[in-house]
């Protein structure tokens, strides 16, 4: 998304902190995912994983 349309413009600093910020939001919303994945198979218990499909 280009803010200079909008007649805002970052600085380069304030530009990384967006970026570090995004990052450590997808870093979140991933662990969380993975995370109720894992609780997810654990109670469902083991037999589930050797189950055939």
């Amino acid at each position: 998304m280009d803010d200079d349309k909008n007649g805002v413009r970052l600085t380069e600093a304030q530009q990384r902190r967006r970026r570090g910020r995004s990052l450590a939001i997808a870093l979140v919303l991933g662990g969380l995912v993975l995370l109720f994945y894992v609780v997810t198979i654990v109670k469902m218990g083991g037999g589930f994983v050797g189950r055939p499909v």
